[in-house]
């Protein structure tokens, strides 16, 4: 069906670069929503007016901006600080780095907003029941808290990741060698724009269906204990 001129493992390193990219980003955005969540839930009112000037910013700024100004500010402000240290040799910034660090806050700001919806969701009757029963706020928190945060937020972190998978075709912009990149390569040389744009939409396609059918089975298994509560 594709005439690939050979191109094909190219194209598939591409795409296996791409799924680095957005689990990389996944990850860590994940642990730092969760984080600035918890500082927007906090009685600190400068823990929660950074929370908040982080999430206006990133959800405000638009993920290509973020992930240039990153690139190219992380890149002068490390020169700028070897210099200062008496270092006059140039430092180049890695291209999956600073991609997958823009990522990972524009993750992290949208996942925010995720986890403080399913933290304010849980009845405080539970926490109150669970220090009164001798736990500390963390045991509270990991035992308690955490599972039902995870399955309340699971749906809203599974879209946010649908949609860093597709962007993470901005990180080309940078010289990442993702999809969209060695994409960009194979229509340069081969004039043929349709079929290789074409085949890159199947392989995000084949990504993002891949990873939707992963996250049902995360949620079924986060809502195990519930569905058989509701049947009973």
């Amino acid at each position: 069906m594709f005439d690939l001129q050979g191109f094909g493992p190219m194209l598939l390193l591409g795409a296996w670069m791409t799924v680095q990219v957005a689990l990389t980003a996944a990850f860590f955005g994940i642990l730092l929503g969760l984080g600035v969540a918890l500082m927007k839930l906090s009685n600190s009112r400068i823990a929660r007016l950074l929370g908040d000037i982080y999430t206006t910013v990133l959800r405000g700024v638009p993920i290509l901006v973020v992930i240039l100004l990153f690139y190219f500010g992380a890149i002068s402000g490390v020169n700028a600080i070897a210099r200062s240290l008496g270092h006059t040799q140039f430092i180049d910034l890695s291209a999956f780095v600073a991609g997958t660090a823009a990522l990972s806050l524009a993750f992290g700001a949208y996942a925010t907003e995720v986890f403080r919806g399913a933290f304010q969701a849980i009845p405080k009757g539970q926490i109150e029941a669970a220090r009164a029963v001798g736990m500390s706020r963390f045991t509270a928190f990991r035992r308690v808290s955490l599972p039902q945060v995870w399955r309340l937020a699971l749906p809203g972190l599974g879209n946010i990741f649908l949609v860093i998978l597709k962007e993470t075709a901005l990180v080309s912009v940078i010289g990442l060698e993702e999809l969209m990149r060695k994409t960009e390569y194979a229509v340069g040389f081969t004039r043929q724009p349709f079929t290789f744009f074409l085949f890159a939409a199947l392989l995000y396609l084949a990504m993002t269906i891949v990873a939707m059918v992963v996250l049902q089975q995360l949620e079924k298994r986060a809502n195990r204990g519930i569905v058989r509560g509701v049947g009973a």
